[in-house]
């Protein structure tokens, strides 16, 4: 079972990134994936999340109207749509799976905004 955060980079103030979590071994329709992230020398805080039975969506102050989750299960795979960067975004970007009897990290993506 892997599951693997990617899309991370540098971005200017104000740009947008979409980062995936793509999984093998696991099937993602069947967990609530939530995206985390931790910023230098702070705790990992908890971003956005989506359930696994009907794609609810969940989102932190710091995200909400910027950030959008979601999923596309034909590819096995959930999204984080970033917009409107701000530098306080900076972070590694971690997604985790959440199951009734399992739970998985990916492995984090740096993302950086600066100008």
């Amino acid at each position: 079972v892997q599951l693997q955060a990617s899309g991370g980079g540098l971005v200017q103030p104000g740009g947008s990134l979409r980062l995936s979590c793509a999984a093998s071994g696991l099937n993602l329709a069947h967990y609530t994936i939530a995206w985390f992230r931790q910023a230098p020398g702070k705790d990992r805080e908890g971003v956005a999340c989506i359930t696994k039975s009907d794609d609810i969506t969940y989102y932190a102050d710091s995200g909400k109207g910027r950030f959008t989750i979601s999923r596309d299960n034909a590819k096995n795979t959930v999204y984080l749509q970033m917009n409107s960067l701000i530098p306080e975004d900076t972070a590694v970007y971690y997604c985790k799976a959440t199951g009734p009897y399992d739970t998985y990290w990916g492995q984090g993506t740096l993302v950086t905004v600066s100008s």
